[in-house]
């Protein structure tokens, strides 16, 4: 359904720690205008652990409303209880989202067959097109490339976004699911030999600090131009590692400020980049031209 790079936006606050709704509308322009190809509103990159219910809530129908159908939103919507994660999904599809992502559940750490059951329940509560979300190094929980088949075979799962960094797991993966399902990538590091062993897209953080760029890379690499990919990528590469210096989004919310996108509010217990690390941020805005 979607090819190229998505941006898994952040989510700007005030100094008292409110959401920025002044500067979110900003961001959003800025990813149209340097042509990402879809915005993803309240994933991990949005601290969607630390926004309560109706925060994000209200950021998911912000940005689709402000989008305005210019480019598809497709809203985080993952949790781990399975009833709430059908109630945001449900939100979401109510005000125009046109897909969701939904992260593993966290913490709880579910089988391979609760994981299934999970996901199909979810599905066939709620009819919008619905990404999976495999992220272990943050949720405890990995979705296996044999339990992404079984879940492809539920029409509306349309996709995977798959961040272990294990570019091995796009053939898996392929090797068990249809031509209509897509594979994105949610490791900018990389990005580029998944978008070549076949990925469709993937989901970046770099994207919030280097959009017009981020695109390229990824266009290139999806249709198959190898030379070009990599040559584009490279001022990026010291970017990638940069932005998680610390847990993210701590470095990229540093870097939006330094950057004058927005203030560096963020809420505990995430906080601010750490002073020895600014100079390393910095230098690798400087490398990438985003600064």
């Amino acid at each position: 359904m979607f090819r190229g790079s998505m941006v898994a936006l952040v989510t700007p606050m005030k100094a008292d720690e409110s959401v920025d709704f002044d500067a979110l509308e900003k961001l959003i322009e800025f990813h149209i205008k340097s042509k990402t190809k879809a915005i993803v509103a309240m994933g991990t990159t949005g601290e969607s652990a630390t926004l309560d219910f109706e925060e994000h809530r209200e950021v998911v129908r912000f940005v689709v409303d402000k989008t305005a159908g210019r480019i598809p939103v497709i809203a985080g919507t993952g949790a781990n209880s399975t009833t709430e994660a059908i109630e945001l999904t449900e939100y979401a599809k109510d005000v125009g989202a046109d897909a969701c992502l939904l992260v593993t559940p966290y913490y709880n750490k579910p089988t391979q067959e609760g994981l299934y059951l999970h996901y199909k329940k979810i599905a066939e509560t709620v009819d919008i097109p619905q990404i999976l979300y495999n992220v272990p190094g943050r949720t405890a929980c990995d979705l296996l490339p044999e339990t992404i088949g079984r879940l492809a075979s539920i029409q509306n799962i349309v996709g995977v976004k798959e961040a272990t960094g294990d570019v091995g797991r796009v053939a898996q993966i392929k090797a068990l699911v249809g031509d209509d399902f897509d594979l994105y990538t949610g490791d900018d590091g990389t990005a580029v030999d998944f978008l070549l062993a076949g990925g469709h897209g993937g989901i970046s953080v770099t994207a919030n600090v280097a959009p017009q760029r981020v695109s390229e890379v990824y266009d290139a690499a999806v249709a198959g131009d190898a030379e070009k990919a990599r040559e584009l990528d490279a001022p990026l590469t010291e970017l990638h590692k940069a932005l998680f210096v610390e847990a993210n989004p701590i470095p990229v919310k540093w870097a939006m400020m330094e950057m004058g996108l927005m203030g560096g509010a963020i809420r505990l217990p995430l906080t601010p980049l750490s002073e020895k690390y600014h100079e390393v941020v910095r230098q690798a805005l400087r490398t990438a031209g985003a600064l």
